[in-house]
């Protein structure tokens, strides 16, 4: 963790202004010295040095750590001061206690200054002895940006259980069986239940599919809260649910259904009585698989098989892995053959270990030296008498580049099993400052290229990737995250909290898992003075009464507090001026004090309404809003933004040159002013909603094609309730040509005017909803939508699509809904031979057109050519064709 807080470290000297002091200018200018030698240092060290450089780096990131704390301690500070939050104090008792106290704070950044020189000495004095290395650049790296490994790829070996497992699901006996997969961790149970779970094939046999992750840290209400998302989809409203409703909703959910449930990772007997209380067995043929690596648990779940145990895999399937992983459908380079072998057959046929050196060897020196490293190091984790999977991810840990080491550890903070939105993911890295700054890119793009390298190494793994490539959301393996918590509180660097005392000085990320509601007065009675955590994220629902305790972590930087149900804005956290990243739930009274401006280094606001969805949840942002000019991230359900001048009336107000996101505002006017306010926008989500009386043009449509940067766009348009339908857009909307993803809802455009899209040239995503646009004919013109991948259109009186086979070329899913006038699909589209068609609720011809041409392409071979149908109607178009 040097790096990080190093990188941390700079970023901080960065930002603050240079002292009027002499001595104090030197002394900056000292560490700034200090730390661009060791960033520099750790940038090119090989990880071969990480042995004898372990105890250097720790006493590098105390001192890094230590030297933060001062000077954002100090910051702080002044920063309260100035805004007047001291309010029992005069100005002048405070002007002279900051002072006092950054004198005797000054005089220890002096000793640490001297500790970090001592350092590099002893560092400069080792590179002279040759005693450590630095990388050299190396060709022989892959050129690809990045890649997902297939699980088809990670089953190598275990086709034959595949092939028993699936004939046992469709046996005909009618009462419900549970199909036990048992193994050892890491030897690939999840992976084997995957593979089945989305088999389309399954998709025919049974009504409904469900996934739920039981996982070790077992919690009732999760457990039904996942089976209900699982089969409805997102369901906020069960947020606040008893158990017993809960279980009654999924008992609804499966009842006469004849379902397939994965229940994933069970460690307990009682456990799994419990969860097979929550599932009816309805007599026709349900099944359930379960994963666990308890044998008395599978034997006891299975009634009428016998468990399969998974074994490990054979020596020739450990190379076939291992090069798949490595080389994907390339061959190995003979030179590497034989050390290959060595390095497959040392992994003793664990999958989850062969995927792991798989990854490390992707993206290392193809050369036969360093693969002979590798041999050598992995044989001293994995030997005949067994194996320990902490010290081989140790040591892949350590040939991890510097600059990923801090992101890795952070999936620590995330819950066992747990899923994260990539986008999420990426804000936190940026807040905590993980993230390297460059010039040529923004810090997000920097932390995408970083989950990117992670993912290719195989140590996150996505979860949900899109059409285009990007992970949608990303997890982490259980032994891969045991080896998280073990390095984080090696590196003093995060802890799961179950006891409030427990938290120390040191200690720079905070993951609250368990209710706090009994620690509180004990927490507070020792812990009376400031704290150094940095980030505090809760999985628990927590009361907000029961979190003050965070106003002790003076120099939080992230407060991710979205499991937690607020009425009001918690106003005390305004005083936490060092706050980067705010995540908050409202039920209701979404009104932001005008007090939020004191957030000066605010970069994140994101604001979910919780159980109450509705029209009613709207946030309200104060004038002080265009104040705030780091801001980068603002997300809300629906939020109404103060115009800058009026809101201001004149007042100062600051360009959001660094605002990214901008997602949901209602109603607001793109004036030229405004976009000279957001010059960099990225992403934006907007609503409109007719009055009747507003015209359209005042919204200054025509202008969204001056936000130059704009990549995300989606426009939402409806009427009051007691207007039936709003007059349609003006026809000179207008987009930017950066842009990828565009949703159109509501705008009831005419077909005619679709060139202003089709026109598009990056257009990767097009969804058009609640008639976005109208007309009984769309006829597409020539040059148009070259790059579109997926399209959607939803709800539409659109009968005739006239599309010509220079149309479309890249076109990946077609997705149809609520199109019941539309008569075909057009016949030119059925030229692609690897298009995904979904349908709900369209016309029967149109459906008939889509399975012809389905036939047509399974009858030449060409069986990426899909149709995807609800349920109850694919059953009988299937049948018909086979």
């Amino acid at each position: 963790m040097a790096y990080a807080s190093l990188l941390s470290l700079n970023q901080t000297l960065e930002q603050i202004p240079c002292p009027d002091d002499q001595t104090e200018q030197q002394i900056m200018r000292n560490l700034y010295e200090n730390v661009s030698f060791f960033l520099s240092f750790l940038d090119v060290s090989s990880p071969k040095n990480s042995d004898k450089l372990r105890g250097l780096e720790g006493r590098i990131r105390d001192a890094a750590y230590e030297a933060e704390d001062i000077i954002e301690s100090h910051m702080s500070n002044q920063i309260l001061s100035e805004s007047g939050s001291h309010q029992d104090r005069t100005e002048s008792h405070i002007s002279n206690q900051i002072i006092s106290d950054w004198d005797q704070k000054f005089e220890r950044l002096q000793k640490i200054i001297q500790e970090l020189d001592s350092i590099s000495d002893e560092v400069v004095k080792m590179w002279e002895r040759n005693e450590i290395h630095v990388v050299q650049p190396s060709n022989s790296l892959p050129t690809a940006s990045s890649k997902y490994p297939s699980t088809n790829n990670i089953v190598v070996g275990y086709k034959k259980y595949l092939k028993d497992i699936e004939k046992l699901l469709i046996t005909p006996h009618s009462e419900l069986d549970v199909v036990s997969i048992v193994g050892m961790g890491g030897i690939g149970k999840t992976t084997v239940a995957e593979v089945i779970y989305y088999n389309e094939y399954f998709a025919d046999q049974f009504d409904v599919r469900a996934w739920v992750t039981v996982s070790q840290e077992y919690q009732e209400q999760e457990v039904l809260r996942g089976l209900l998302k699982s089969l409805r989809g997102l369901n906020h409203e069960s947020d606040e649910e008893s158990i017993e409703k809960l279980a009654e909703n999924v008992s609804k959910s499966l009842k006469d259904k004849r379902y397939l449930i994965v229940i994933d990772d069970v460690w307990e007997i009682e456990t799994w009585n419990q969860v097979k209380s929550f599932i009816p067995d309805n007599l026709n043929g349900s099944r359930i698989i379960l994963t666990t690596r308890q044998p008395q648990v599978a034997r006891h779940a299975s009634r009428f098989c016998r468990p399969y145990r998974l074994r490990p895999i054979s020596r020739e399937e450990s190379w076939k892995l291992l090069i798949m992983m490595v080389f994907g459908e390339e061959r190995c380079p003979p030179q590497l053959v034989k050390i290959g072998i060595t390095i497959s057959g040392k992994c003793k046929g664990l999958p989850l270990v062969l995927v792991l050196i798989g990854g490390l060897l992707y993206k290392a020196e193809r050369t036969p030296d360093y693969w002979k490293y590798v041999a050598r190091n992995i044989g001293s984790a994995i030997t005949d008498r067994g194996y320990n999977i902490l010290d081989l991810i140790d040591f892949i840990y350590n040939q991890l580049p510097h600059h990923l080491r801090a992101c890795f550890l952070y999936m620590g903070v995330l819950p066992e099993d747990y899923e994260i939105r990539r986008s999420k993911l990426n804000e936190l890295w940026v807040a905590n400052r993980f993230i390297k700054p460059d010039r040529s890119k923004s810090l997000e793009e920097v932390a995408e290229e970083c989950l990117k390298d992670l993912v290719d190494r195989n140590l996150i793994v996505a979860r949900q990737v899109s059409y285009s490539l990007e992970v949608d959301t990303c997890s982490i393996h259980d032994a891969l995250r045991d080896f998280c918590l073990m390095k984080s509180k090696e590196e003093k660097f995060n802890s799961h909290v179950e006891y409030l005392p427990g938290v120390h000085d040191n200690l720079r990320q905070v993951s609250i898992l368990t209710d706090l509601k009994n620690q509180i007065p004990t927490f507070a009675l020792a812990h009376n003075r400031d704290l150094r955590v940095r980030s505090v994220t809760f999985f628990f629902r927590n009361s907000p009464s029961d979190i003050h305790f965070i106003t002790n972590f003076r120099l939080l930087r992230v407060l991710d507090a979205l499991t937690v149900r607020f009425e009001e804005f918690p106003v005390e956290i305004v005083e936490l001026v060092n706050l980067r990243y705010i995540a908050l739930t409202y039920w209701m009274k979404h009104r932001f004090p005008a007090s939020i401006a004191k957030l000066c280094n605010l970069e994140t606001l994101i604001i979910n309404p919780g159980k109450f969805r509705s029209i009613f949840n709207t946030s309200f942002l104060p004038p002080e809003i265009w104040k705030m000019s780091r801001l980068r991230h603002l997300l809300f359900l629906r939020s109404y933004l103060p115009y800058p001048t009026d809101a201001l009336k004149g007042g100062t107000f600051v360009p959001l040159e660094n605002l990214q996101t901008l997602s949901n505002v209602i109603n607001f006017r793109w004036t030229k002013e405004v976009l000279e306010m957001m010059p960099n926008l990225k992403k934006l989500v907007i609503s409109y909603e007719h009055d009747g009386r507003t015209e359209w043009s005042s919204y200054c449509f025509d202008n969204f094609v001056h936000l130059l940067q704009l990549e995300v766009l989606k426009c939402i348009f409806f009427a009051k309730c007691y207007i039936k339908y709003q007059d349609p857009l003006p026809v000179n909307f207008a987009f930017p040509q950066k842009l990828k993803m565009l949703t159109l809802s509501g705008c009831r455009i005419s077909w005619k005017h679709m060139t202003v899209v089709g026109s598009l040239s990056n257009l990767e995503v097009l969804k058009l909803k609640f008639h976005a646009f109208e007309g009984s004919v769309w006829e597409l013109n020539d040059g148009e939508f070259r790059r579109l991948k997926v399209l959607l259109i939803h709800m539409t009186d659109l009968e005739h699509w006239n599309v010509d086979k220079t149309h479309l070329p890249s076109l990946q899913r077609l997705s149809l809904r609520y199109c019941y006038n539309l008569v075909e699909i057009p016949p030119r589209i059925g030229k692609i031979q690897t298009l995904e068609i979904e349908l709900c609720e369209c016309s029967t011809s149109l459906v008939t057109s889509a399975h012809v041409l389905m036939e047509k392409h399974w009858r030449y071979g060409h069986y990426g050519f899909q149709v995807r149908l609800p349920l109850w109607l694919s059953h009988y178009t299937f049948s018909s064709m086979l």
